[in-house]
């Protein structure tokens, strides 16, 4: 099979964790970065990080470097005034959704070369704060910025922030009180699905040299409160959470057959992008139509596949984003795909999020690179990929393998599609006052262990949807025992929720 010599391809790929006794010996994200792409080019089989014409970096969380791609190429031995910057905007489908873009652009002819990395030192920055340590981590003058590659995209309407609700922990709880309703299983039969569901996850970091966490967890042991495994927002104990105390960095380099042909590259390093699709749901959450389906992972998933000529059957190496478990339920259910603890397929390559590691918005790089690695032993197979940022919001998949794609790598997004499907009203809480059902919930635990604050999406008679708080202690532990959605409550004008 002749190939087009602009047939993109990724030939080296790279992951590194560091673990560090304290500031000290520390190192700042573009460090970790630097590390993981001599990794990439060492697996490529290169003397070092190659001559790349553009170096694209993963939004970085804990620390603003301004421009992060400038210090990586200084780093790396690059002319940093000769050759493109970049950086992805945020949110968990980024290093997917880069990977697209990458292609797309080799494919055009506007890169050749290219240098995929991102990382964070977020277990540093936050020890740093705790010692009131000032970091001198490099940042760039406030005029000097990368190129931006994706679509910013607001997730937060006022009336949420006003709300109290802005971050995952609170939305990802409500999404699995949805899904657990929909399943018909009991609040304690939930909760050992869940167990045995993580159970799995960790057994799979456990035989992972890249994950932060490399020991397997029973399922009772992640789903009992203790000290070490505190509730933070219920259903969900610290095991259910990503894992954010994280130094980790990954690496991909990607570029033309030609030019890997031109390094010298072994075919059997490489692997070919076939397809890749990027769409988001109504981007916020008020406006589900439900809170226990993603119809934006249905349709940009199966159009993933549909581009790249196979089916979920034929796919053998698969990575689920999996921050909360709810993420991994519907991205499931979206796909097709059995994750019936011991009955159904691998559905990880990593140990996701909680016990690999979080490291924000760079965890599918990591997904992305053990997924690689293993299709180089699986010659012929297909591997995917399914990233998700926000609160189940942005969505990106991509389809791999050894073999050269039929055609050239093919790029697509259903966004008209998903635009169009229904919308919930949210309504203000004066005109919300009176009777309505709880749909979704979830309750915020304090650092001590205690229920602190319930939060609950509610329908109206008519089908709009309000918001629900309350900040009565003995509300929010009375929600943590059996089933609460579908039972009636009383919204307040001030929207307080009364049960």
């Amino acid at each position: 099979m002749t190939l087009d010599p602009r047939t993109p391809v990724i030939i080296g790929v790279g992951q590194y964790n560091h673990r560090a006794n304290g500031i000290d010996d520390a190192l700042e994200p573009v460090a970790l970065m630097e590390q993981a792409v001599h990794a990439a080019a060492a697996d490529a089989g290169l003397d070092g990080p190659p001559s790349a014409d553009s170096v694209r970096v993963v939004n970085v969380i804990g620390w603003r470097y301004r421009n992060a791609p400038r210090f990586l190429a200084r780093r790396l031995g690059l002319d940093d005034t000769a050759i493109e910057l970049a950086e992805s905007t945020a949110g968990g489908n980024s290093p997917q959704s880069l990977v697209n873009a990458t292609a797309v652009e080799i494919l055009d002819g506007l890169v050749d070369i290219a240098i995929l990395s991102g990382a964070e030192a977020f277990k540093t920055f936050m020890r740093a704060r705790k010692q009131d340590v000032t970091l001198d981590w490099a940042k760039a003058a406030d005029d000097d910025l990368p190129r931006y590659i994706g679509k910013k995209l607001d997730m937060n309407l006022p009336a949420e922030r006003d709300s109290g609700l802005y971050m995952p922990v609170q939305i990802y709880p409500m999404f699995e009180t949805a899904l657990r309703a929909a399943s018909g299983r009991t609040v304690d039969e939930h909760q050992r699905f869940l167990g045995q569901l993580y159970a799995g996850l960790s057994d799979v970091a456990a035989n992972n040299p890249n994950a932060w966490i490399q020991e397997s967890k029973t399922a009772d042991e992640i789903t009992t409160v203790t000290d070490s495994n505190r509730m933070i927002g219920f259903p969900y104990p610290k095991l259910m959470n990503s894992n954010n105390d994280v130094d980790m960095g990954a690496a991909i380099i990607m570029c033309t057959v030609e030019a890997a042909e031109r390094m010298g590259v072994s075919r059997d390093k490489w692997v070919f992008p076939h397809a890749g699709t990027d769409s988001h749901e109504h981007p916020f959450v008020s406006h589900r139509d439900t809170f226990a389906r993603t119809p934006a992972v249905e349709l940009g998933g199966k159009m993933a596949l549909d581009l790249a000529g196979i089916t979920i059957d034929d796919v053998s190496v698969l990575d689920l984003y999996s921050c909360f478990p709810s993420a991994v339920q519907l991205g499931a259910q979206s796909l097709g795909i059995d994750i019936t603890p011991g009955a159904g397929r691998q559905w990880s390559r990593t140990g996701g999020l909680t016990f690999c590691g979080g490291p924000w918005n760079n965890y599918v790089m990591h997904a992305i690179a053990s997924v690689v690695e293993d299709l180089r032993e699986r010659p012929g197979e297909y591997g995917f990929t399914w990233a998700n940022g926000g609160y189940a919001t942005k969505h990106a998949f991509g389809v791999y393998s050894t073999t050269p794609p039929a055609t050239a790598f093919r790029h697509g997004s259903p966004q008209d599609a998903v635009d169009a499907l229904p919308k919930r009203e949210l309504v203000t809480p004066a005109d919300a006052a009176g009777e309505a059902t709880i749909e979704a919930y979830s309750v915020m635990f304090s650092r001590d262990g205690q229920p602190e604050t319930a939060q609950a999406a509610c329908l109206l008679a008519d089908g709009r949807r309000a918001w629900g708080i309350s900040t009565d202690p003995a509300v929010a532990a009375a929600m943590c025992d059996g089933e609460w959605v579908g039972v009636g409550c009383q919204l307040d004008p001030e929207g307080a929720l009364l049960v």
